[in-house]
């Protein structure tokens, strides 16, 4: 298989993405706001697939409440607000909302929003990767930007956050009843355990894809435990996998933020692809290699996604983290407020 593409830079010239929003308020009637955003599915290359995000180009001068209510509005698992950067180094800020609270990172906004921002001539694209930096917080994250034979940007590849394991998850009888499964349908010889490259979440092996085909969340029981673990959510993955070509097929739920199952979570694709590697579920070269995966979601809501994952050793030590995909632009809107 091909690895994401993200060997090569050209560095960006950057084009500033921050307009005014005085013709659209004129447009609107006196004192009024409107609030363009683009909807884009991420990790997929149909419509329909993937994960929908809410992309707002323009959100300066919004609350951080008016934020959180229009992520709600949008009803999606998290929306995307572009602002001006802070840092002088970066391109762009942009923060996250799920329905019910911002988010330090997250995984397929990321990829949708600055595939967003380049099709829409935001970003001044140089060759084949161009790179850009996006402030989350106080942090500084990698973006390559990867345009095909005729120019377009339709895929993008984020460098996640180092990454970091956590605690385990030692009562096997809970986490199955969490889960609604059996006890002997978890992994026997791999933890349930936090692992994180941006957003810790607890990641559970199970025996088979017709096991997490099964899962059905105990949702007090399953919050519980990722508050016991003061992580936002949980992965279960298996490496039975519909497609064989692919390297696991995963479920991610996190309903202590709204998001009962998220059909692509890039953020835990990432710490998967760790993950795996850690416990030596996957072959690799472990002197320095870099290890190329695929993994499969969001099936059993009928939104299958392809997370992509690179995953750098240099002297048996996990280096570097990557995680891309496709996007797909469907619908372009305002959200109009007074």
């Amino acid at each position: 298989m091909p690895g994401l593409g993200a060997l090569c830079y050209n560095h960006k010239s950057f084009t500033n993405p921050f307009l005014t929003n005085s013709s659209r308020r004129a447009a609107g009637g006196i004192g009024v706001r409107r609030y363009h955003f683009v909807q884009a599915d991420v990790f997929t290359e149909v419509v329909f697939g993937g994960n929908p995000v809410a992309v707002f180009l323009e959100a300066e001068g919004l609350t951080d409440k008016e934020m959180q209510s229009i992520a709600r509005e949008m009803n999606l698992s998290e929306s995307a607000f572009v602002l001006p950067p802070t840092d002088p180094r970066a391109d762009t800020r942009v923060r996250f909302f799920t329905p019910q609270t911002e988010l330090p990172f997250a995984g397929h906004p990321t990829i949708g929003t600055h595939v967003v921002l380049a099709q829409m001539d935001h970003y001044e694209i140089n060759g084949p990767v161009t790179r850009i930096w996006q402030q989350v917080g106080q942090r500084l994250l990698p973006v390559d930007l990867i345009t095909d034979g005729s120019g377009q940007t339709l895929r993008a590849v984020m460098t996640q956050a180092d990454a970091r394991h956590g605690a385990t998850f030692e009562d096997r009888a809970a986490l199955a009843d969490a889960l609604g499964i059996r006890p002997n349908e978890l992994a026997p010889d791999l933890p349930a355990q936090v692992y994180s490259t941006g957003l810790p979440g607890l990641i559970i092996p199970l025996v088979s894809l017709e096991a997490l085909r099964r899962v059905r969340l105990n949702i007090n029981a399953f919050n519980q435990i990722c508050r016991d673990l003061s992580v936002t959510g949980a992965s279960v993955f298996t490496t039975e996998t519909v497609d064989k070509a692919h390297h696991a097929h995963t479920r991610h739920f996190a309903p202590m933020v709204g998001i009962y199952e998220d059909p692509a979570t890039g953020s835990m694709g990432g710490a998967l692809g760790a993950y795996m590697l850690a416990k030596d579920i996957l072959p690799y070269e472990k002197a320095s290699s870099t290890t190329y995966m695929v993994f499969e979601q969001g099936h059993q809501i009928e939104r299958p996604s392809l997370i992509e994952v690179e995953v750098d050793i240099v002297d048996g030590a996990i280096t570097e983290v990557r995680v891309g995909g496709q996007v797909v632009i469907v619908a372009e809107g305002d959200i109009i407020l007074p």
